[in-house]
């Protein structure tokens, strides 16, 4: 599981270069997300949407992720836990 989050990283991060790179590229990204991520190899489950929003200088944009299944029946503290852990180990909500 891992190895798989460490290769959606590095695309995703292939990803953000292109489009910082060719305001084209960013343009079809920000209109059809989920096909420039296919074509970039990174698979989007059946019946998910995407939506790519543009943080800048002034403006930053904080996603409030959904509850895992796994996690419905834990308290706040624990999933206080959980998150905290999760987000020692990745660039999330770092700006």
């Amino acid at each position: 599981m891992l190895q798989n989050q460490e290769k959606t990283a590095r695309l995703w991060a292939k990803v953000v270069a292109k489009a910082w790179a060719d305001e084209s590229y960013k343009a079809k990204l920000i209109k059809d997300p989920a096909a420039v991520l296919k074509t970039e190899g990174l698979e989007i489950p059946q019946g998910v949407q995407l939506k790519v929003v543009e943080d800048t200088n002034s403006l930053r944009h904080l996603v409030l992720p959904a509850l895992p299944a796994e996690a419905a029946d834990l308290g706040e503290a624990a999933l206080s836990e959980r998150l905290a852990a999760y987000s020692s180990s990745c660039s999330c909500g770092k700006y």
